[in-house]
């Protein structure tokens, strides 16, 4: 699915409201640990800084990302959940940068209530794959995004399928996402709300990701918003709990 911080971003938008042109940059961190159905926790923190331009009905995105994984055993894809099993029992740590995303976007219909937009994105495989931090493949994924605003509440959804990329010797399955959720207008420059992330299984390894979210946004000025979020996974796919702080400045 598409990274959860990517999500959220478009997530605290209580209103939909798309301005003649308009660039942001964001950055924060992400943090979770799981076992995946093993016996030892892995460890991962993500630290992305994604720019943005939206010009009128369009948008692009572009997300370039340091990560680090503390774990042993089995290796674990951020985002996909166990993928390769290793011999080594060893706990090391490896960091290095992650895989860099790009996304492309246009709303198709927009009215007072309603948005739907569709999206696309390349996730470029230039995470260290002998250090386990991706596969080293490309992912490509297409997606229809909705919003729905009603009095201080906006409901979302979206619904997706990625192309994954299978790195020599390992077998994966292209899968089907998806995301629902509700955000809450509590002041006027606050919100907060839940989301529920879910995907098809990439491998047998995995039996796929279920992963609740809240959240909460406040915009501190006109250039700057904070998020913060916490997240509970219910599947051997998804980590056990994480977390994250985002901050967004508006140009």
């Amino acid at each position: 699915m598409l990274t959860r911080m990517m999500g959220l971003a478009l997530c605290a938008i209580v209103t939909p409201v798309w301005a003649e042109t308009t660039a942001s940059l964001t950055t924060g961190f992400d943090y979770s640990s799981g076992k995946y159905g093993g016996t030892t926790s892995t460890n991962i923190l993500y630290i992305p800084v994604t720019g943005k331009v939206e010009y009128d009905a369009f948008f692009l995105k572009l997300t370039v990302p340091y990560i680090s994984v503390t774990s042993a055993g089995t290796a674990v894809i951020r985002g996909m959940g166990p993928f390769r099993p290793t011999t080594s029992t060893r706990t090391t740590t490896q960091s290095g940068l992650g895989d860099v995303i790009a996304s492309a976007g246009y709303i198709y219909y927009e009215n007072d209530s309603l948005m739907l937009d569709i999206v696309g994105n390349i996730k470029f495989g230039t995470a260290d794959a002998n250090k386990n931090l991706g596969t080293g493949e490309n992912d490509y994924s297409a997606q229809l995004d909705g919003y729905y605003t009603f009095s201080k509440t906006t409901l979302f959804a979206t619904a997706g399928y990625k192309v994954i990329g299978a790195p020599a010797g390992i077998t994966v399955n292209n899968i089907a996402y998806g995301t629902l959720g509700a955000s809450q207008k509590t002041g006027d420059t606050s919100s907060a709300g839940l989301m529920l992330d879910a995907a098809q299984p990439i491998s047998d390894l995995s039996p796929g990701t279920r992963e609740l979210t809240v959240f909460v946004s406040n915009r501190i000025s006109s250039t700057l918003k904070i998020q913060a979020n916490l997240m509970k996974g219910f599947s051997d796919g998804s980590p056990e709990y994480g977390g994250g702080l985002m901050f967004t400045g508006l140009f």
